[in-house]
Parts: structure tokens; sequence; C-alpha cells
């Protein structure tokens, strides 16, 4: 267990030797630095330093008690506040980031799966979006052939706060579905059956394109690719933009028909 915690320490940013010195700083509570140099079995020296950079970066607290230093570890739900705020700094300057990759972020990343298994991967990424799905569905056909679809994957995905925005046939499912949005966060689109039966569910988010086939329905003979493209991505979301609009001037026409 304390090698668990202490990769786990690591992992949020601080060196081995630092690592070391809080776990035992949480054991020990308040002591001197050559408590700490026994515990972590560390050089007195070294301890005394690795203590006292410890304290300047706000890890460790220090009073003087009988003419020396005493130094004791902050909470670890303060370590975990700094490390949030580590995350959010990068995330922050994440886009910035992929701007440094130059024409190597530019050149698309594309990733092939086969089978059920490599279907249900594709989409298990679409759940890794950090912005809304866009999606063109065929209602029907994603659920005849994966028949909890909803209570897999779509409750997931409103669990996860993701809202989705969609343009599927307007047929029995598409309209039972589409019925449902408001508490599936999501907003369907619906466009002639005949004209639009959709084979493939289009996927776009972030900078990700996910494409899942279902061919003739057999578990082996399906596939899907996720293609990582900043400009595909842009492309594929203007498309979409294009064929909403078309789709909310069709679904006002329907109205008017019926």
């Amino acid at each position: 267990m304390a090698k668990d915690l202490q990769h786990i320490i690591e992992s949020i940013g601080l060196p081995e030797k630092e690592a070391s010195l809080y776990l035992a700083g949480l054991q020990l509570g308040s002591a001197p630095a050559s408590s700490f140099a026994k515990a972590a079995r560390l050089n007195r020296i070294t301890t005394y330093h690795l203590l006292e950079q410890m304290v300047h970066a706000g890890q460790f607290t220090v009073v003087r008690k009988l003419r020396a230093k005493w130094y004791a570890p902050v909470s670890p739900e303060s370590l975990a506040v700094e490390a949030r705020k580590h995350v959010e700094t990068f995330e922050r300057v994440l886009p910035e980031l992929r701007s440094l990759h130059g024409a190597q972020y530019r050149k698309p990343h594309v990733r092939f799966f086969e089978g059920w298994e490599g279907v249900r991967h594709v989409y298990d990424d679409t759940l890794t979006a950090t912005t809304e799905l866009l999606n063109f569905a065929n209602s029907a056909a994603v659920r005849a052939f994966w028949p909890e679809y909803d209570l897999e994957y779509v409750a997931l995905r409103v669990e996860r706060g993701i809202r989705l925005r969609g343009i599927a046939p307007d047929d029995a499912t598409g309209r039972r579905v589409h019925g449902e949005d408001r508490k599936r966060l999501r907003e369907i689109r619906l466009v002639p059956a005949k004209d639009f039966d959709f084979g493939n569910e289009i996927n776009i988010y972030d900078y990700k394109v996910a494409i899942c086939s279902f061919g003739t329905g057999s578990h082996e003979d399906v596939f899907g690719v996720i293609i990582e493209s900043k400009e595909v991505a842009e492309t594929q979301r203007q498309i979409f933009e294009m064929a909403w609009r078309y789709a909310k001037r069709e679904g006002a026409r329907e109205k008017r028909a019926r």
C-alpha cells in the first residue's frame, strides 16, 4: 500500500524523494529535519534542503521550536487543491500547446477498429468529448444492432453531461427517439427517410470525427474509424451546421404538410 501511495503522490508532480518526505510527514506530524531524514532514509543535509524547497512550494509548513526548525506537511486536501490547479492551468493552455504541434498536429491520425469490440471502443471515445456531440445517425439501425444502446450508451452520455445535436431519418423510431430529447440532453432534427436513410453513424467532437458502420448487422462485419485532425473536424462541423439548417426547414415544411 505504501508503494501505491508513493506512486500516486509522484503522479501529481512530486519527485520521488519529496513524495517520500511528504508521506513520512503524514505519519510524523511536526518534527525536525533529522526525524524526516531517518523516516525517509535520506541524507540529513539533502533532507533539510528538500524540506526548505517544499516549504517554499507550499507543501510543508515550518515553525521554530527548541532552537530548531520543525516541519509539518500540509493536509492531503490542500495538496489535492494544488494538484487540481495544475490540471486546470494545463487545460487552459491546451489549445496553445496543440497549436505548437504545427504540421505534425495537422497531420490526421486515423485509427481503424474491427468487430463489435472495436465499435464499442469508438463509442467509448465519444464519451470523452469536452464539446457537444454533432451526430448523423439512423435511430432505428443503431438500436436494431445494439438493443441496449439507450441504457448502455445514451444514459452514460447524459450522466457525463455531454449534449448532442443530431440529424436522423424521419421514421417511427426517429420520431419516438426525438420525443425523448429533453430528458436525453439532446436535440434531434428529422429529415425525410426516403432521401436520407443513413447507413453509418457519424459523431463530430473536439478535434475528432468518429464513424461507425453496421454493415449487414453482423457483429463481425461492423467497423469503426476515428480521425483525429483539427482541420477535418472543423470542416465536418461546418457540413453538419449546413445540414442542420436544412433539417430545420424540412421539419417546418413537414409540420405544415400535416
